[in-house]
């Protein structure tokens, strides 16, 4: 009996199909790395599992019991699986200890005597017995991550599900936090991880699913996804194994933040800081010219979704955006208007210092655009 079972899950939001007719069984044992392009529904697949998202159609089992069910006890089947957010969600009024063992103390009923001494076990495995009283504001984002993932243990789940777990970090720490989930790999723990580290996933996983098309476009070993996928759009994406995500909820997002994300994306990489500058002005006027003409109420809701890829094969660099809201090209800027003082200027800027292919469209709501470099 599979671990995991999936028939026919179809999720929506409005007008936007994300998952269509999604099937999956997941054993006992199995590591599934699960990669694909932004927006192509990684993380709603797996919050659907939780019911986090609640899918429109289809059935989910979890251990053989339906969790989609109207009568589900949908509580007690989740307690089977741990979810790793990219944020780490820790309770700030409590120390490490106090995170660790409120909830198996609370909904699992064992002594607070047992759950401290299981915490302080797994503070050992993972090298954070020094921090058993520290607060959460006093830890580093490497540590706290690997807190969360203790704190998910310490329910004993059958299965973990991680939700791009290295995305929120520094540099510096990402490391960290993959060595403990390659520990969990060596003790046959099931895991389901939605991953942009392709190296990571190759090394840990024992299937590799690619999303796209709104479902799974293709599955196999890492062998087979890495170094031999078959179809059109897993060669594409393998080719582009270094990415940058970056994600804009608000209008007044933290610019520094973004262009300091990609700084780090092109040193770690070994991208020319002339690359790195026209990467970081590109996003810049670019999200710029998309929050003028595709919101015009300031009120109205702003989903932004930006991502560079970068070919180590042949160093092709793209930025990806897209963005909700009205429908909005900034490039049908006539040429000859350039010069106009009306003419918008970060489109000028962009024009030239693309210097590449650019190319738009506008499907289910959602402009798209993409700049080759």
């Amino acid at each position: 009996m599979s671990l995991i079972k999936v028939e026919n899950l179809c999720k929506s939001f409005g007008s936007l199909h994300v998952l269509e007719n999604v099937n999956l069984d997941v054993n006992e044992g199995e590591r599934i790395a699960i990669i694909g392009g932004s927006g192509c529904g990684k993380s709603v697949f797996l919050r659907s599992l939780e019911l986090l998202e609640r899918p429109d159609s289809g059935k989910i089992f979890i251990d053989g019991e339906e969790i989609t069910a109207s009568n589900a006890d949908v509580n007690k089947i989740r307690r089977k699986m741990g979810m790793v957010y990219q944020k780490f969600y820790l309770f700030s009024h409590m120390n490490v200890l106090e995170n660790l063992c409120v909830a198996p103390v609370k909904l699992l009923g064992m002594s607070k005597s047992d759950a401290e001494a299981q915490a302080m076990d797994w503070l050992s495995k993972v090298g954070l017995t020094s921090k058993v009283h520290s607060m959460p504001a006093n830890l580093s984002g490497g540590q706290q991550q690997r807190i969360a993932i203790c704190r998910c243990l310490m329910m004993k789940p059958k299965v973990l599900l991680f939700d791009e777990p290295t995305s929120a970090l520094d540099p510096t720490m990402v490391g960290e936090v993959l060595a403990m989930i390659r520990m969990l790999a060596k003790q046959d723990m099931t895991m389901l991880i939605v991953t942009h580290e392709m190296n990571f996933a190759r090394e840990v996983a024992s299937r590799v699913l690619f999303l796209a098309d709104r479902g799974i476009y293709e599955q196999g070993t890492p062998t087979e996804i890495f170094d031999a996928p078959k179809r059109e759009k897993t060669i594409a994406f393998i080719r582009k194994l270094k990415f940058f995500v970056y994600e804009i909820t608000r209008r007044d997002f933290d610019l520094l933040n973004m262009q300091g994300g990609i700084h780090n994306f092109g040193e770690k990489y070994g991208l020319s800081s002339k690359l790195t500058n026209r990467l970081e002005l590109c996003c810049e006027e670019l999200i710029y010219e998309v929050l003028a003409g595709c919101y015009e109420n300031n009120h109205e809701p702003v989903k932004i979704g930006l991502e560079i890829s970068y070919s180590e094969a042949d160093s092709l660099t793209e930025i990806n955006l897209t963005s909700s809201g009205k429908k909005f090209n900034p490039f049908e800027l006539e040429e000859d208007n350039e010069d106009d003082d009306e003419a918008h200027l970060g489109v000028i800027v962009l024009k030239r210092i693309a210097k590449g292919k650019i190319e738009y469209e506008y499907s289910d709501n959602i402009n798209r655009i993409r700049i080759t470099l």
